[in-house]
């Protein structure tokens, strides 16, 4: 009798435990009629993403990736098949994105609005409809390095090939004159030193005084330049009105007679020419008076040899 009280408890413990696990297993898989059926294709590595992983939108579990698997008409494409809600508000312009959760490292799906295209996106039970994945975070990180790495390896060629044996060469030379001219600048460096405090001291507080007074004696020497200026300017424009007057009084009606006069001036500068030299062949004359002439040939008195 108590063989049976035994056994009767298994057995209702083992029904319990098949129940527990049957609703275990239901809930695990979730309700399949409230879920759709989408494709997220890529070309990039999924490292780290397998079947039953997590999909989730903008954060919120929405799903599960129920398969995946190469495109057998381009083995270039990764097929993920995903089952997610059917109240998620997928649209034409929504991206999938791999991520990794916490420090675990687990890889999940990530959708994202992009905005491009408010439209919904359609769903036929036939043909489910496709989702882009954009690359990940370390895939954009490796690209950074790659492309970063290879332009780090086109510098160092373009660097070597500038730095050749004969440009190492002409750059020693270079630093040689360099260093060779700064000898020669320091004493000229030195000489601007004393220069400099040689004007300092020709530019000190009495040398500034006193030029400041003498600038400000040469602003009304200035002034006064410039009336002189004016004044000689009305002076010219009165001459020559009265060069240009043909009346009486005006200074054209004296050009005739400053003519005259200088003709004058002229005969009697001859003259008296004529008289100096006369003074200078006969100094006597100045007291006995001027010689007569002497007789030519057949006057009386004439003499052969010009004696008298």
């Amino acid at each position: 009798m108590e063989n049976k009280s035994h056994a009767f408890i298994a057995g209702i413990f083992a029904l319990l435990l098949g129940a527990a696990a049957v609703v275990a297993l239901l809930w695990l898989r979730g309700d399949d009629k409230a879920l759709r059926e989408y494709v997220v294709v890529t070309r990039h590595n999924i490292g780290g993403l397998n079947p039953q992983a997590q999909v989730r939108y903008r954060g919120i579990r929405v799903g599960k990736v129920s398969e995946i698997r190469l495109d057998p008409h381009d083995p270039g494409d990764i097929l993920v098949t995903i089952l997610v809600k059917e109240d998620t508000p997928l649209t034409k312009g929504t991206v999938a994105k791999l991520a990794y959760q916490g420090v675990t490292g687990i890889a999940h799906i990530l959708l994202i609005d992009s905005g491009r295209d408010r439209e919904p996106l359609p769903y036929e039970k036939g043909q489910p409809p496709r989702i882009a994945m954009i690359p990940s975070m370390l895939d954009e990180l490796g690209e950074s390095a790659t492309s970063t790495l290879r332009h780090a390896q086109e510098m160092m060629i373009a660097v070597n090939a500038v730095l050749n044996e004969e440009n190492r060469k002409r750059l020693s030379a270079t630093l040689a004159n360099l260093e060779a001219a700064s000898a020669g600048l320091r004493p000229a460096l030195e000489n601007l030193d004393g220069t400099l405090v040689q004007v300092r001291k020709v530019l000190d507080e009495k040398n500034v005084d006193r030029l400041s007074k003498a600038m400000a004696e040469v602003g009304p020497l200035l002034a006064d330049t410039r009336r002189l200026v004016v004044q000689m300017q009305a002076a010219t424009e009165k001459f020559d009105v009265a060069v240009g007057d043909a009346s009486a009084g005006g200074t054209s009606a004296l050009m005739p007679r400053l003519s005259e006069l200088a003709s004058d001036f002229s005969a009697t500068s001859r003259q008296l020419g004529r008289v100096l030299r006369l003074l200078e062949d006969s100094p006597q004359g100045l007291v006995f008076g001027v010689p007569g002439a002497a007789p030519g040939p057949g006057e009386p008195g004439f003499k052969p040899g010009g004696e008298r």
